[in-house]
């Protein structure tokens, strides 16, 4: 779903989006040395197999991306996320 409106809060360390009523996110922090954990990535179930969340994902690491960081991906859907898109796979740490 490339048409949602991802909003960045960085004051609260996260990427979200509100659709039919709903809210969708994906919870970050930023740690020393350039790196940004992605820590948790929550889509409501009225949401779910609408691509919510893999927008989500993309947004935050193409973010992650221009910002020069790398990626920690503690978050079990963003670690199969990136498994499948070999595009940000060489932005991740071990």
């Amino acid at each position: 779903m490339s048409d949602l409106n991802i909003i960045h809060q960085p004051q609260a360390h996260r990427f979200e989006t509100h659709l039919d009523g709903h809210v969708a996110h994906l919870d970050y922090a930023l740690r020393p040395g350039g790196v940004v954990v992605m820590e948790h990535t929550i889509v409501p179930d009225a949401l779910g197999g609408r691509g919510v969340g893999s927008a989500l994902a993309r947004h935050a690491l193409d973010w992650a991306a221009a910002q020069g960081l790398k990626v920690d991906a503690q978050c079990s859907f963003i670690r199969g996320y990136i498994a499948k898109h070999p595009e940000y796979q060489g932005n991740t740490v071990a």
